[in-house]
């Protein structure tokens, strides 16, 4: 039986000589040097999750003031995904992760040295384009360095890895800026940085081709790439995966996890940082579970996501529902639950993947990625806002009811997400059905597809 990697005639005109095997120890080590920077990204996109009160306090901010300082840095990742993506099918990897790594680490220098509302956003407007750089890179260089067999797996090794920099913002930071103060914790954040420029410009190349595929790729070439990746309904199933199933994980650990748990649910600083790391831990755990079950099962990768927003949504409701605060049993489902929306979400790239030929990865990539960080900015907004007009004295009038109100509003998102997801899963059918439908009477014979 064909699979869908076979739908799609320009996919199997790609076929250059190898300068290193798929998937070999050059692979690993382009990849290893890769993720240490999107390990970083990750630190740094989660920093202000345990930094949030003590920088309102800082920057003498209200809760949409606080907010705004996720927004902007979700705004900015989320607006430049297309381009960066476009970017970097003409680039490569390497210069656009040599980039992001270097605006990343001026940004984190300013907001070490910040001391107004103004400075700390600007900061937070830079560390969001050099975030917005390094994961689709690496998403390039997993699709191009190994087998398609094995990328799903590698992929969710991504997601997993990836936690290292959550786990590090959860506890350490926390840990850092209570004994080292501001500007000394974010300026040894931001020296690693300077570190990973050297490991990046020593390891990292773009492809294992001879000709590197990025080489086909012409300036004039760049929006018509992003066009037919959007035109693919397959594309458009992994955007609202990743819209519908990351934005929940993202927020709570980006912003609203560390407020909510202490200033709503009454739990000491220690005990909130706790169950941000097992948030972290559930990651870890689950990544190569659900990486699994997609290569087993490659044609229910939908259905899995589905089954993963549906216990988001349920766990939360009894949350929200619950009189008073909850118990801490409770809590910790939540977080194990809510944890399992990052993984879920790698799925989306998955799905970009599968239905792009490798010219147009980069595109791809960047389309689905804008999914959950539009998700996240909307749903940040939306809660600050509420908290604003529910607890206008600001986080030290934060209760418990508020929370119930401001976090009520994922509901909209996740409804949104949702039915843009059946939506478009019957579109890839459809599209399968027109390109090899001797494939889609074999699904329909005995497996369901996404």
């Amino acid at each position: 039986m064909t699979t869908i990697d076979q739908v799609g005639s320009d996919r199997l005109l790609v076929d250059p000589a190898l300068r290193h095997p798929l998937g070999g120890r050059r692979a690993w080590l382009v990849y290893g040097g890769a993720l240490s920077i999107y390990i970083l990204a990750i630190f740094h996109r989660s920093s202000l999750g345990v930094a949030g009160l003590i920088a309102a306090d800082r920057f003498h901010i209200s809760s949409a003031q606080l907010a705004t300082f996720t927004m902007v840095q979700l705004a900015v990742y989320a607006a430049m995904q297309i381009p960066v993506g476009a970017l970097l099918d003409r680039f490569g990897s390497k210069r656009m992760l040599l980039i992001g790594v270097s605006l990343m680490t001026i940004a984190q220098f300013g907001f070490a040295f910040a001391t107004t509302f103004g400075e700390g956003v600007a900061a937070r407007i830079f560390v969001g384009m050099g975030d917005a750089m390094v994961f689709i890179s690496l998403m390039r260089i997993v699709a191009l360095w190994f087998p398609p067999a094995r990328s799903p797996m590698v992929t969710q090794l991504t997601g997993l890895m990836g936690q290292i920099g959550a786990l590090v913002a959860a506890a350490p930071l926390s840990a850092a800026l209570h004994g080292l103060g501001w500007t000394w914790s974010f300026v040894l954040a931001a020296s690693v940085g300077v570190v990973l420029v050297v490991v990046l410009l020593l390891v990292v190349q773009d492809s294992p081709y001879q000709d590197s595929v990025r080489e086909q790729i012409k300036i004039r070439e760049v929006g018509l790439a992003v066009k037919q990746s959007w035109r693919s309904p397959g594309t458009r199933l992994g955007l609202w995966s990743h819209f519908s199933s990351q934005f929940g994980s993202n927020i709570f650990i980006l912003l609203w996890g560390f407020p909510f748990l202490v200033s709503g649910q009454g739990l000491t600083p220690a005990a909130a940082s706790n169950l941000l790391m097992l948030m972290v831990v559930t990651t870890v755990v689950s990544s190569p579970i659900i990486g699994s079950a997609v290569t087993r099962w490659p044609f229910s990768r939908s259905t899995l996501i589905l089954g993963i927003v549906t216990a988001i949504m349920g766990v939360w409701a009894v949350v929200l529902l619950w009189p008073g605060r909850a118990p801490l049993w409770l809590l910790v489902l939540l977080v194990v639950v809510t944890a399992l929306g990052g993984p879920g979400s790698m799925i989306g790239f998955d799905l970009a993947r599968t239905f792009n030929p490798p010219s147009r990865i980069g595109s791809a990539t960047g389309i689905v990625n804008v999914g959950g960080f539009v998700a996240s900015l909307g749903a940040v907004i939306l809660i600050g806002l509420v908290l604003d007009h529910v607890a206008p004295g600001g986080p030290s009038t934060y209760t418990v009811d508020s929370f119930r109100a401001a976090m009520s509003v994922q509901y909209l998102v996740w409804g949104l997400g949702v039915a843009q997801i059946l939506r478009y899963r019957r579109k890839a059918r459809h599209s399968l059905w027109l390109n090899d439908p001797g494939t889609y009477a074999e699904l329909r014979a005995g497996t369901t597809l996404d």
